[in-house]
């Protein structure tokens, strides 16, 4: 299927086009036809199915087609993370390259003022984080009653941050005539009950579903002793010849330690986590996307907006004590169409957490045995061959 069997506009295929897109994702196949007739969606997808242009393609769209375009905000997607929110922007950009509508970005950790004087202008598009937005809502800046297309992505994530009552309070400022979108890799029970609240009729689609991983991407274990894992680390990304990593640790002081001791070795490496400033995450994602940098290490919520095509190996430094984090994190590799390479270390205190990961997953991960720096003798319970999971999208879908 190419994009031109959606009932695109010509403008929107020109963009597309442009950045060499020819076929839709499945998300985007299933997706952009129902919001173009209207339909409210909830979409179950995770990050890396192509669900940015689900959902702005066709706000795009509908609102290029409108005759008489009044002022104000028409189109409202609210979003975690300051690196998403950039990420969506910098889409909506480029897809609506030549159908000449307005947009803007806004998020905390810096100054508000270019964001001010980009609302003053006038838009018609908004890519908001949920503090920034109910800062600047406060202070009289922003005015959502002429409201018309509403877009909750990564719901799950909203909670997960402690977001879900900004949320809330940003729900209650909308017009209640006016399409929504939500999208969300999971449904625990106060996404879904917030979902129900949210959308009216609304059309289901799920792809890629959270728990699943991408066929393309190969997963290697490593048990080590945890004081061994810098030296694992340092051992593989030579022995290997890895060029680029993304590198994952659970806490921030580890990441900062992980860079510390990369560094050290010549390698040039930064963290991104919530104690760095916009600018220096900024500036840290840039230098790793232009090369100038081999390593980026992140923690999990730092990371949810990076979203780099040709991305080739993920590190699990530390396994994520959440399961369905583990499918996120490796999914910043395999994008695109391309390979990847998973690399995960469990060392004597992951041991419960690798077990939940292979059990959600559906498969074992292969354990690479050979290596300079293995747990100690004895120390290691393999966990047991999970149970395969079941084929019934609607009951996943429905449990989560």
């Amino acid at each position: 299927m190419a994009f031109q069997s959606l009932n695109l506009i010509e403008p929107i295929l020109k963009a597309l086009a442009k950045e060499g897109y020819t076929n839709p994702t499945p998300i985007q196949q299933q997706a952009i036809p129902l919001a173009l007739k209207g339909h409210d969606v909830l979409g179950c997808a995770q990050t890396g199915t192509g669900k940015t242009a689900a959902f702005s393609i066709p706000i795009i769209q509908l609102l290029a087609q409108q005759k008489q375009r009044r002022p104000g905000i028409k189109a409202l997607i609210l979003t975690p993370t300051r690196e998403l929110a950039i990420q969506i922007d910098e889409s909506i950009a480029a897809y609506g390259s030549f159908a000449h509508i307005r947009h803007t970005v806004i998020f905390g950790g810096v100054s508000q003022l270019h964001q001010t004087n980009a609302l003053k202008k006038g838009v018609e598009i908004l890519v908001a984080t949920p503090g920034r937005l109910l800062d600047l809502v406060n202070q009289k800046f922003i005015d959502l009653r002429q409201l018309e297309f509403f877009v909750l992505d990564e719901a799950d994530r909203m909670l997960d941050m402690g977001f879900i009552h900004d949320v809330k309070k940003i729900i209650a400022l909308l017009p209640p005539k006016r399409q929504t979108l939500f999208f969300s890799a999971t449904m625990p029970p106060e996404i879904q009950k917030l979902a129900d609240t949210l959308l009216k009729n609304p059309k289901t689609v799920e792809v890629t579903p959270p728990s699943s991983t991408v066929e393309k991407i190969g997963q290697k274990l490593y048990y080590t002793n945890k004081s061994d894992k810098p030296k694992l680390l340092l051992y593989l990304l030579e022995k290997e010849e890895i060029d680029t990593a993304l590198v994952f640790t659970r806490t921030k002081h580890g990441a900062d330690r992980v860079v510390k001791a990369l560094l050290k070795e010549g390698i040039k490496a930064a963290a991104i986590h919530g104690n760095k400033s916009q600018n220096a995450r900024q500036n840290a994602l840039n230098g790793f996307k232009s090369g100038k940098l081999r390593i980026l290490v992140a923690t999990d919520i730092a990371a949810r907006g990076i979203d780099i095509d040709e991305l080739a190996n993920v590190f699990n430094y530390d396994l994520p004590n959440i399961p369905e984090t583990y499918v996120h994190r490796i999914g910043r590799t395999g994008r695109a169409g391309n390979s990847g390479i998973a690399i995960s270390f469990c060392d004597g205190e992951t041991l419960k957490e690798l077990k939940e990961i292979q059990k959600l997953i559906g498969k074992t991960i292969p354990v690479i045995e050979k290596h300079p720096y293995p747990m100690a003798a004895g120390s290691i319970e393999k966990p047991e061959l999970p149970k395969a999971r079941t084929s019934n999208p609607k009951r996943r879908f429905q449990r989560r």
